[in-house]
């Protein structure tokens, strides 16, 4: 089960490092643009915002990689953590903006979470 959690968290830091990508620097290109669906003038102008986004989601990256080569009981804790706010950002983000991200980010921080926590 231990192996599983580590794999899982490793997938949502990826998840979320890939994010950062999307709405940092590919906002305004194709894969953003599919991503928010905006033509490209809505795209140049929400980038800022997608920007300040993308960089939430590299802590939340930063954060599971620490949680992953940290000792425990400081790793496990960490991780813990971070998954949290992955959970609480995806069901906020799935209620007030797009329902499509409890699936793309609540529920894969769920299922790490839930690991992390049975591995112990």
């Amino acid at each position: 089960m231990e192996t599983t959690a580590q794999v899982l968290v490793a997938l949502v830091a990826a998840l979320h490092g890939y994010i950062l990508v999307l709405e940092m620097f590919l906002w305004e290109k194709k894969p953003g643009r599919a991503l928010s669906g905006f033509d490209p003038a809505m795209a140049r102008a929400t980038a800022p915002l997608a920007a300040n986004q993308g960089l939430y989601n590299g802590f939340l990256a930063a954060g599971l990689v620490w949680g992953l080569v940290a000792e425990d009981p400081t790793g496990f804790r960490v991780q813990v953590f971070f998954l949290c706010c992955v959970l609480v950002a995806g069901v906020y983000g799935g209620l007030t903006a797009n329902r499509r991200i409890l699936l793309a980010q609540a529920l894969p921080g769920a299922l790490a979470l839930a690991a992390v926590l049975a591995a112990r």
